[in-house]
């Protein structure tokens, strides 16, 4: 069913698709899990991705992948999308984040100072069915419990807790108007659970990409945090007569045309003054990542810009769907579609770097607010966070598919959640045993690795 039926059909009609849904497809179906034989070889499909990163950075996103069972799944966004391919599909789509893994999802600093939690990753968003994210979101959850050496009762709440907190606001989003969905506040006390413990241990650290500045002949500049942070300056031997520093200008003029004019005007108070390489998560380790800083002309007053790569989304071969414009386009207009808290800076540019023409999302790099630690989120804690993150989810399932027919499948019991608990349970359970093939293969020497730093 498309947007447009969507809005056109009568409530009943999409209410009666929803219920043959349910019959064809039953809730106890989700808890499929891809058997060995069915599934690709993981091994294989992350190998696929590393023809067109950066060389001397695969090594890292091996060494990363390989510290944990946890590093292994944030990495292995390919993988679980080749699994969750394989499962049952209710025929309902949405903009899909994915990967909506629970690292991918951030606390924020809004206009007015206002915290809020939202969507922090878009690199592979994508109309998609709404089942896959529910349940990568889930199987992260089991992940990151097992991480934190929960017992398994405490796990099954836990995952429950996030699968839920999805029905129920998908139910509550069904009786919203469009508006209403638009601009949904997310729940105040789950927040300032979820709040208390990412800012409540790291007050003292400086957050974001200020940690990786220094001051140097009296200006702000990038500082050297080799492999995470390498200035541009150190990365220009490649014989072009341009620096790297010059051909990342002409990607932000390419981006600046992607501005409306009021944005426009804001950027070019701006001039740029440094960059740098970042390597960011366990997924994206390889891509061309970087961190531009900007200074206001005659104050100094600094704008950090993030330059990311965008690929082809991992979910494109097993959806079909493609998105006009380019991958960064896409990145571009899904993050639009499902993230509440906009970004004024959000753009896109297509130009040659590195030898090559690529495609490049732009945003505003938030340092207000340091990353979780999901490693150190107890029982209580991690609940908080499922239920925030299941919420989440499902306002942006409401905001672009169709609200009243995925609650209409859902129903009102709990035959749905305790399906994806299962899977949840299956697909942690084959985290394990690819994280440790992946480990066997680097000690073998079939894989290549570097310690993480």
């Amino acid at each position: 069913m498309t947007l447009t039926e969507n809005e056109t059909a009568a409530p009943d009609v999409r209410i009666a698709k929803a219920r043959t849904a349910r019959t064809a497809v039953p809730a106890e179906a989700h808890a499929e899990f891809p058997s060995p034989v069915q599934r690709a070889d993981p091994l294989t499909l992350l190998a696929r991705q590393d023809r067109d990163r950066v060389p001397e950075l695969r090594p890292l996103r091996y060494g990363r992948m390989a510290a944990s069972p946890l590093a292994y799944f944030r990495g292995a966004a390919l993988p679980a999308a080749a699994d969750l391919a394989l499962t049952p599909r209710t025929g309902f789509g949405v903009q899909a984040c994915g990967d909506a893994q629970l690292a991918n999802f951030g606390l924020f600093t809004a206009q007015g100072r206002r915290l809020v939690f939202d969507f922090a990753d878009f690199g592979e968003t994508l109309p998609a069915p709404w089942e896959w994210d529910v349940k990568r979101l889930a199987a992260s959850f089991e992940v990151t419990g097992r991480e934190n050496g929960h017992a398994a009762a405490v796990r099954r709440r836990t995952v429950l807790a996030a699968v839920e907190a999805y029905r129920l606001a998908m139910h509550d989003f069904a009786r919203r108007t469009a508006l209403d969905i638009f601009f949904a506040p997310a729940d105040a006390r789950t927040l300032r659970t979820v709040a208390a413990h990412r800012l409540g241990p790291r007050n003292g650290r400086a957050a974001g990409v200020r940690r990786f500045t220094e001051i140097r002949d009296g200006h702000l500049r990038l500082a050297e945090r080799p492999p995470s942070v390498v200035p541009a300056g150190h990365l220009a031997g490649d014989g072009d007569p341009a620096t790297l520093t010059d051909r990342l200008g002409v990607v932000l003029t390419h981006y600046r045309r992607t501005l409306g004019p009021a944005r426009r005007a804001l950027l070019d108070r701006y001039r740029l003054a440094d960059a740098a390489r970042t390597v960011t998560g366990p997924g994206d380790v390889g891509t061309r990542s970087w961190v531009v800083l900007l200074v206001r002309t005659g104050t100094g007053d600094p704008l950090f810009l993030q330059v990311q790569e965008a690929r082809p989304s991992v979910l494109q071969e097993y959806t079909g769907t493609t998105v006009a414009g380019g991958p960064a386009r896409r990145v571009v207009t899904g993050q639009r579609r499902i993230q509440a808290t906009g970004d004024v800076f959000l753009g896109w540019a297509r130009a040659g770097l590195d030898g090559r023409t690529a495609d490049f999302h732009v945003r505003r790099l938030r340092d207000e607010q340091p990353a979780a630690d999901v490693t150190t989120m107890g029982p209580d804690v991690l609940r908080a966070h499922a239920r925030l993150c299941g919420w989440t989810l499902a306002r942006a399932h409401a905001r672009t598919g169709d609200a009243l027919a995925i609650a209409a499948y859902l129903g009102s019991g709990p035959a749905f959640a305790e399906a994806v608990r299962q899977f949840a349970t299956a697909c942690a359970d084959q985290n394990e045993r690819d994280h440790a093939a992946l480990r066997q293969a680097i000690r073998a020497g079939h894989v290549t690795a570097t310690a993480a730093p």
